[in-house]
């Protein structure tokens, strides 16, 4: 665990540095969020504020990760001997390539250009959800279920189907959470914490090491991030991050705690799913006054520091119960 959080510290202080060039590069080449007009008219003034924060978070963890958590000493010379924590890594890489993809239709400096579809995005988060299954459970052999207070079962080929749905759901949570200036950047940090507990706990070491250095990336994002925001994570950054999560949670078999730790997730993407159910089975009435959940707040009245603090204390409470639960397998 200590080498594991001093991965986590060092990962921090490295964004900071990586930030103070990214963020000032992104405001020169102009690469600023086009702010939607289906958000609260409070948002407008955000208009221009560069994206493609995820840039400074996992250009962080790829970094952290080659130098500190692949390689290990063995007879006085490097040996590559950490090849399950590739997969994480990888899944990271890919998702931050739709991301980006996606994040150049939506610059005001790129006119006529237009984001991904939801139908190609979906394809390809589809696509990586099946690699992530298939790898788990021919290549790692993770196949398993840890039930709190019942213990841990085989379920055979039944996971492969429950991986892929994993991945997707998570994948879109995380994604729908990103819209307030360090909401989705501090509770992915709680949620990735909490399983790098976990991880240590089944003696996990590497995974552990894992995601304390995507916590200390996420910390060092969240200096430039704050409210009022230099920089947005965009899609280069949530896709990655539900993606990389949803697998963490695969490998330490704690999966059915995810709606748990990410109780922020789950409450943001269904506000969306019954709003949307709702107002087509009622003719056009709405359960919220607009989603994903922390528009609603902010149409209620809160400001946006407040939102986010908020949702950072629900956070905080979901991953100490899902650390509990785990604990009690």
């Amino acid at each position: 665990m200590i080498y594991a959080l001093f991965v986590g510290g060092s990962a921090f202080l490295i964004a900071l540095v990586i930030g103070a060039f990214i963020v000032p590069a992104l405001h020169r080449r102009r690469l600023g969020k086009v702010i939607s007009d289906e958000g609260p008219t409070t948002h407008h003034v955000k208009q221009g504020t560069p994206t493609m924060g995820g840039l400074l978070i996992y250009g962080t963890v790829a970094i952290v990760t080659v130098l500190t958590n692949i390689w290990e000493f063995e007879n006085g010379g490097l040996v590559f001997e950490r090849r399950s924590i590739l997969l994480p890594l990888v899944v990271v890489l890919y998702a931050m390539a739709i991301g980006f993809w996606d994040d150049l239709g939506t610059l005001t400096s790129i006119a006529g250009r237009r984001a991904l579809s939801w139908r190609l995005k979906f394809g390809l988060i589809g696509a990586l959800s099946v690699a992530v299954a298939l790898i788990l459970y021919y290549g790692l052999e993770v196949r398993s279920a840890n039930v709190p207070w019942a213990g841990q079962y085989d379920l055979g080929p039944v996971y492969i189907a429950i991986a892929i749905i994993t991945v997707f759901a998570t994948t879109s949570a995380v994604s729908i959470t990103d819209g307030l200036d360090g909401l989705l950047g501090g509770t992915a940090a709680i949620a990735f914490a909490a399983y790098a507990v976990i991880s240590f706990g089944q003696g996990q070491e590497f995974l552990a090491t894992f995601s304390f250095t995507v916590v200390g990336a996420l910390l060092g994002f969240l200096w430039y991030n704050a409210h009022p925001a230099q920089v947005f994570m965009g899609d280069t950054g949530a896709l990655p991050l539900g993606a990389s999560l949803a697998t963490v949670a695969l490998m330490t078999g704690h999966w059915l705690l995810l709606p748990i730790i990410g109780i922020v997730f789950v409450a943001n993407a269904s506000s969306t799913v019954l709003q949307i159910a709702y107002f087509q089975t009622t003719g056009g009435r709405r359960l919220f006054r607009m989603t994903p959940l922390h528009h609603h707040f902010e149409l209620l009245g809160w400001s946006e520091p407040q939102v986010v603090l908020r949702m950072w204390l629900f956070a905080f409470a979901g991953a100490m119960v899902g650390v509990a639960l785990a604990l009690s397998v």
